[in-house]
């Protein structure tokens, strides 16, 4: 054995766990060496700082305003002044009117606000650079307390589970159809889940752009996504491991995977009526809401669709319903709440982005039983008839949408 050779085996006799931890010395030393030699001062000396702040959240209280910003920067952000309308106001910042990097701090501005009028706070930092944020209607922001929990509770039972409970009540007309019309109402179901989908999809990105950008707010739309349908496929994976054969079972768990994605979906819409309701941008609160209502009233169709079987002559107990509207429409109480009383835009981007994920795995497994429908009365999955019901359910949601938008 030559000399080389020798030494190679020396080197590959090194215990596993001090091989790997080579390395992670190698960068630790490397992080050590930028971050105390500062190798690129002689690029950065010149430069301003970059300085990014963002309103949080802007609460409307007896005397004034309280606002939340957060420091997405690389550097500490100094807040010099506020303005209120184009006016110098005073105002007083805990911890600290110097925020840290990936710092909060909470501004106290005593302001004489008037009721349904919009304002305006810019914050103007200690390099001269100003960040804005409105108050799209000055109402008192509710608080948390017996009476308003209550009412945002209800706000998500009228949204959410009267809606999905209403439109399970075509059931027993759904079981007297042939399989050609049972497969229409899958592909409705399909449309509405496609239009769901993109909703989703569409109001993940707008809540994600409000983000400090330090937070990445659009791949972690879609990071979440991919995790959730990735957690349902091995879900899927493993039920079918299971050699679930019963109809009845296979059924109910396509019933509840839209219950699901459609509760995550009505969790986003929870989020956004709360938060609406507790900005006073729902003046016309009642309209708002039966919009809503009229809006999911037709996802209630969609969960029930798959446990319509011609060789069941009994159906679902009525405990199977009742379960699969609370799955679906409960979501939008939480919703409510974290809406009206605490509203995260990051929780926010994350539930959305988690529903994504579910109704398009939802899509895929009511597709799939939409096609073996099609096989067994030997027509085309892409029938008239299926087209037809795939529009339908595309046209209600959106034409249904416009009580909402």
């Amino acid at each position: 054995m030559t000399t080389l050779e020798k030494k190679s085996e020396r080197i590959f006799s090194i215990p596993w766990w001090v091989s790997g931890l080579i390395p992670l010395l190698a960068i630790g030393l490397m992080f050590v060496i930028y971050a105390y030699g500062n190798p690129l001062a002689l690029f950065t000396a010149d430069l301003p700082p970059v300085e990014d702040l963002t309103f949080e959240r802007v609460k409307v209280v007896n005397g004034g305003f309280e606002v939340t910003v957060f420091n997405g920067a690389p550097e500490p952000v100094t807040v010099a002044q506020v303005l209120v309308d184009e006016a110098y106001w005073q105002f007083t910042a805990n911890p600290s009117p110097t925020l840290p990097r990936m710092g909060r701090a909470y501004l106290s501005i005593p302001y004489p606000w008037v009721e349904n009028e919009p304002n305006e706070i810019t914050l103007i930092t200690s390099t001269g650079t100003t960040f804005s944020g409105e108050v799209p209607i000055a109402t008192p922001t509710p608080t948390p307390g017996v009476r308003e929990f209550l009412a945002y509770g209800l706000l998500g039972i009228y949204v959410g589970v009267v809606p999905v409970g209403l439109g399970m009540l075509w059931y027993p007309a759904m079981r007297k159809m042939e399989r050609k019309w049972l497969g229409a109402i899958l592909a409705l179901t399909v449309g509405l889940l496609v239009f769901l989908f993109v909703d989703t999809v569409l109001e993940a990105f707008e809540v994600a752009a409000e983000l400090p950008g330090v937070f990445q707010g659009v791949p972690l739309v879609l990071f979440a996504a991919l995790v959730a349908w990735f957690i349902l496929l091995a879900v899927g994976a493993r039920r079918g491991k299971t050699g679930v054969d019963d109809p009845a079972k296979r059924a109910f768990y396509l019933a509840l995977l839209i219950a699901i994605g459609i509760g995550l979906h009505n969790l986003g819409e929870g989020l956004a009526i709360g938060a609406a309701f507790a900005l006073g941008e729902a003046a016309l609160g009642a309209f708002l809401v039966i919009g809503f209502m009229l809006h999911n009233v037709t996802e209630g169709i969609g969960i029930v669709a798959p446990l319509v079987r011609k060789d069941d002559q009994v159906g679902p107990r009525l405990h199977t319903f009742i379960g699969l509207t609370l799955v679906a429409g409960l979501p939008a109480v939480f919703g409510a709440w974290v809406g009206g009383f605490a509203f995260s835009p990051i929780l926010a981007t994350l539930f959305l982005g988690i529903g994504a994920g579910a109704i398009w795995q939802v899509i895929v497994e009511v597709a799939a039983l939409l096609k073996n429908y099609a096989e067994k009365e030997g027509e085309s999955l892409f029938s008239w008839l299926n087209l037809g019901g795939f529009l339908a359910g595309l046209l209600v949601m959106y034409l249904t949408a416009f009580l909402v938008k």
